[in-house]
């Protein structure tokens, strides 16, 4: 008899251990199931899982880099190549300021800033991929479209509005909200100018 199988038979110890396989792995897809529904309403569901799991890269929290493709069909490719640039130049956050704020966190600065919408009536991310260990969100056009039209004061004035807020993210002061919403303008701009779509990569 093998070890660890106790009083059980040979056949008897093959069934409990493929019981046990089995419900590793129900448990492994309800935790993916779960991390699709999270994603649904926001990014946290897949830090969550890396947190709860062990994260064996070494690797501390998750990455967002944001960038610009035509369509969600070419935004799914990213993760592939894990070369956002390749779309056209339009990426952002690789090793700058953005690559610690959720792209909830950036739409609601925006349209919260620039716009006057409250926060509980910013719209939800698009989930364009989800796998075990990225996905892939679309922000909606109105995130970025705004910036284009507007000068530095009122992208001043956005941003100390957002610091304003009780308990949001991104930087603590008006400053450094005001540095992220003028590199995002620049986002905005060269967005418009590839006839490119706002998206981000949650990469844990």
């Amino acid at each position: 008899m093998g070890e660890g199988t106790g009083d059980l038979g040979p056949e008897r110890a093959r069934q409990s251990r493929r019981g046990r396989h089995r419900g590793r792995r129900d448990r492994r897809e309800e935790d993916l199931a779960g991390n699709k529904d999270n994603l649904a309403n926001g990014t946290d569901g897949l830090a969550s899982s890396k947190a709860g799991t062990g994260n064996r890269s070494g690797r501390v929290g998750v990455t967002y880099k944001y960038f610009g493709a035509p369509s969600s069909a070419a935004a799914a490719n990213v993760p592939i190549s894990m070369r956002p640039e390749e779309l056209g130049g339009d990426e952002l956050g690789m090793g700058g300021m953005f690559t610690r704020i959720k792209p909830e966190t950036v739409a609601a600065m925006v349209l919260t800033g620039i716009e006057g919408i409250p926060l509980h009536k910013v719209p939800p991310l698009e989930l364009v991929v989800l796998h075990p260990d990225y996905a892939v969100v679309k922000l909606p056009m109105t995130v970025v479209d705004p910036l284009r039209g507007v000068g530095e004061e009122s992208v001043g004035a956005a941003a100390f509005i957002w610091s304003t807020v009780p308990d949001r993210g991104g930087p603590r002061d008006a400053f450094g909200v005001y540095q992220l919403l003028r590199e995002w303008q620049d986002f905005s701009h060269r967005l418009h100018e590839n006839g490119h779509q706002p998206y981000c990569l949650v990469w844990p």
